[in-house]
Formats: C-alpha cells, structure tokens, sequence
C-alpha cells in the first residue's frame, strides 16, 4: 500500500508562484509513474503533469512553460513547481502514482491540497 500526501497549496495572486509537494510512503519513483492532476469546482479531474518511472517529465498544454515536475529519490517527494499563476489554475491538486503489472493495475492518490489564484 502506497500513501501520498500533498501540500504545499494556499492563496497567491495572479504572477505568483507556489511549490506543491508530494510525500510518499516509500522508494516508489523508480517503479511508478507519478502525475499530478487537478479538479476545479465543477469540472472534471484533468491531468497536468506527468513523470514517468524514469523521470521523464510531460505537461498538459495550458501549464506547459509555466509548471516545472520533479522528484527527489532521497526524500520520496515529488514536487510540482507553478510559475506564473493564473486564476485558472485554482483547483484542489491531486498526486497519482500508478503501475501496471501483468493483469494488476496499482493505482494510488493523495488527498489534495487547495490552490486559489485571486485575480
């Protein structure tokens, strides 16, 4: 069993940056691949960034330039660093890590953390 906890999130205005974090319960970076997503209210969830197991990272387009994924072996934390914020950014930010193996899908999530973007 994985757990994922996020923080990292707050109150920033338009321009600003924030660092979100994701602690995982043990050395899973080289054998799950890591996203974090997001869910404004009412919408669905949506995918942001990605890393895979080897540290590849991949971005949706709306963050790309702006958002910078990460991961630190030593800690077992993933970060997502957001630049230029935008009000369109605001949402609860999810972790994910996942893996498929043989017949088995491993599918983990943290419990969110706020990000608000005031205009």
């Amino acid at each position: 069993q994985v757990q994922l906890v996020e923080s990292g999130g707050g109150l920033v205005q338009a321009g600003g940056s924030l660092r979100l974090s994701c602690a995982a319960s043990g050395s899973i970076f080289s054998v799950f691949a890591m996203d974090w997503y997001r869910q404004a209210p009412g919408k669905q969830r949506e995918w942001v960034a990605g890393m895979t197991s080897g540290g590849r990272p991949t971005y949706a387009d709306s963050v790309k330039g702006r958002f910078t994924i990460s991961g630190d072996n030593a800690k077992n934390t993933m970060y997502l660093q957001m630049n230029s914020l935008k009000p369109e950014d605001t949402a609860v930010y999810y972790c994910n890590a996942w893996r498929i193996t043989g017949m088995t899908t491993d599918d983990y999530w943290g419990q969110g953390t706020q990000v608000t973007v005031s205009s």
